[in-house]
This record gives structure tokens, C-alpha cells and sequence, in this order.
């Protein structure tokens, strides 16, 4: 008896996301998230005369609405999000994926804070914050990568300029092809007003 056969692969099905190269991925965007937030908090510590701890970055409880420290860290937690959008753009090329990445970046962050500290969080501006996190980094990250799908791809061969006047109409009364697509564009012919 023949063996049945098999459904080929669809195009570049397993070239796109392997699955080494995604958890690569999520290790050195984890990576970057942690190292960028301890810079951070570090910084913000000796500015403000506080002994650092990393509390202030494991401890979902410093996250507090009752003093100046608790609202720095607070907001470095926002700030911290919108610089990992660098290497999420660095990484990703596709603004689809952009939302898996963030959100399993502050998923494997509650993890770690629910681990460290022995109890899943509670504190209402912790979450809130968050949120305001990986909603942050999945808008700029979107935004970002969209704007680089859509930019024009050039071949090596830089734009013409048209023959103009500095009144902006055509020197010869005609615009000159764009040689880099081969269309061309009517200039003002006289007449044209009464049409």
C-alpha cells in the first residue's frame, strides 16, 4: 500500500518563527527589561539618597501611592516599558508580533515578582501600572514597526528632481518624467482653467 502523501509546508512557515529564535528572543528582550529597569532604579536611588535594594525592582509592594519613592518607582516602571521598545524593534520585524513580545515580557515579569516576593500581587497601582506598561510598549512598538514596513523600498537608484521654477510651476511649461517609476505629470497647459 502507498503512503499517503504528505501536505508540503506553507511558504516560509518554518523560516519565520522557529522556535529557538523566539526564545532567544524573549531571553534578551527579558534581558533588556531587567538590565534597563536596574540602571534605572539604581540611578533613581542615589539621586534621591536611598540605599538601593533590588526590591525596587523584584517587590511589587514598592510600588506605592503613599510616598515620593513608591510613585518614582512607579513611574520608572512606566518609562522602563517604552525603552524596551529599542530591542523590540531591533528583533522583531513583523508589528503583529509586537503584542506577544510585550505582553510576555510583563508576564514573565509577574512571574518573577509573584516568585520573589511569595504572593501574587495585590496592589492596585502595581497593576494599573503595568498595564500602562505594556500598553505603552505595544502602541509604540506597532506604531514603530509599521512605520518601518511602510517605508518606500529604493533599489539603489536615488529619486530624480523635476525641472522647476522657484514658483514652483514647471520651467518649460512641462514636468519632466520621474525617471525612477516612468510615469509622468502634466504641467499647466493653458486652457486648462476653462475645462
Amino acid at each position: 500500500m502507498p503512503r499517503p502523501r504528505r501536505k508540503p509546508p506553507r511558504s516560509g512557515a518554518l523560516t519565520e518563527l522557529p522556535p529557538l529564535k523566539i526564545l532567544r528572543s524573549i531571553l534578551v528582550l527579558q534581558l533588556w527589561y531587567y538590565t534597563t529597569f536596574f540602571i534605572l532604579a539604581v540611578f533613581v536611588s542615589l539621586v534621591l539618597g536611598q540605599n538601593f535594594s533590588p526590591d525596587l525592582v523584584l517587590d511589587w509592594r514598592s510600588v506605592r501611592g503613599d510616598n515620593t519613592l513608591g510613585w518614582t518607582v512607579g513611574f520608572l516602571c512606566v518609562v522602563n516599558g517604552f525603552v524596551t521598545v529599542i530591542p523590540i524593534l531591533i528583533f522583531i520585524t513583523r508589528s503583529k508580533l509586537v503584542p506577544d513580545f510585550a505582553l510576555t515580557i510583563h508576564f514573565i515579569h509577574l512571574l518573577v515578582t509573584s516568585f520573589y516576593t511569595g504572593a501574587i500581587p495585590t496592589n492596585l497601582l502595581w497593576w494599573g501600572l503595568e498595564a500602562a506598561s505594556a500598553a505603552l510598549m505595544i502602541v509604540t512598538g506597532v506604531w514603530a514597526c509599521r512605520y518601518r514596513e511602510m517605508q518606500p523600498i529604493s533599489f539603489g537608484t536615488p529619486a530624480t528632481k523635476k525641472n522647476v521654477t522657484p514658483a514652483g510651476e514647471p520651467a518649460n511649461g512641462f514636468a519632466e518624467p520621474l525617471r525612477g517609476n516612468n510615469s509622468y505629470e502634466m504641467g499647466n497647459i493653458r486652457g486648462d482653467e476653462n475645462v
